[in-house]
């Protein structure tokens, strides 16, 4: 059967499918001996020769076999494969499943959930789905007040000219200082939450996702990671119904809809010093 080189070579763990593309374009891939430069060309791996750099990678996705992890990512750690500044990578903290690209980012100073994976298409599923939430737990620097967090939930222009879709936002135990908020996203753009605080005068001082789908775990230490089960991957690409939608000036109906572990920051000194 004929798929897109550039999914090919990221069956084959060469690559991901974005860097694929641009091996094809660099010259550095041949069919059946002839140099493929062109996006979008198609190959059978049952019936043509691939190389990449001159290795056949036909073996390579006969011996495939999909594999996802769970990360709790810690802060100081960059969502990617490589990096010319020299810093720590997620892929530093997973050993022994062969080469895996994240799924998505988190940025440098982020903690929490993510995933990576050798499979494209669950790869491209899951970065290109508005159906699938992202939770996240959010400190901010002083505290909001109720109108700013409103426009959050309705959606605001930031700087860089992205308009962010309606958010939901529960407000969480803070302190005399700092809010803390647990927000849902449907979408992913760069360093969106933090930019979403920042537009509003209050910017975030810590960010960790909690949730990715349906899909927590919370006896996950930081820098643990752990392979998912096929019950897992049916939590994240099927999460619980969205909520319908609710007036954006809605209040939160007291402590009771915030999550346990406001409850545990309500009695916790560590919390209350931060």
């Amino acid at each position: 059967m004929q798929e897109r080189l550039q999914k090919l070579i990221s069956q084959a763990g060469i690559a991901s499918r974005r860097a694929a593309e641009q091996l094809i374009l660099e010259g550095v891939v041949s069919v059946n001996g002839e140099i493929v430069s062109e996006l979008g060309t198609k190959a059978d791996p049952a019936k043509d020769h691939i190389k990449v750099r001159g290795k056949l990678i036909n073996k390579l996705l006969e011996q495939r076999t999909n594999v996802y992890v769970l990360l709790n990512k810690p802060k100081g750690y960059l969502s990617s494969v490589s990096d010319p500044e020299g810093r720590p990578l997620v892929t530093d903290l997973i050993k022994g499943y062969g080469k895996l690209y994240p799924v998505g980012r988190l940025d440098f100073n982020t903690e929490g959930l993510m995933i990576l994976t050798n499979d494209g298409d669950f790869t491209n599923k899951l970065t290109r789905s508005r159906s699938i939430p992202k939770v996240y737990e959010v400190k901010t620097k002083g505290l909001p007040n109720a109108n700013a967090i409103n426009k959050l939930r309705r959606g605001i222009l930031l700087e860089d000219g992205f308009k962010t879709s309606p958010a939901e936002i529960k407000e969480l135990t803070g302190t005399d200082k700092n809010g803390w908020y647990e927000v849902t996203l449907y979408e992913g753009h760069n360093q969106q939450i933090r930019k979403m605080f920042d537009a509003i005068g209050h910017s975030v001082v810590k960010l960790r996702r909690l949730r990715i789908g349906g899909l927590a775990a919370p006896d996950l230490r930081v820098g643990a990671s752990r392979e998912l089960t096929p019950e897992d991957l049916k939590l994240i690409e099927s999460p619980p119904r969205r909520p319908t939608a609710t007036r954006p000036d809605a209040r939160p109906s007291g402590t009771s809809s915030a999550r346990p572990l406001s409850r545990q920051r309500q009695a916790s000194p560590r919390h209350r010093r931060s």
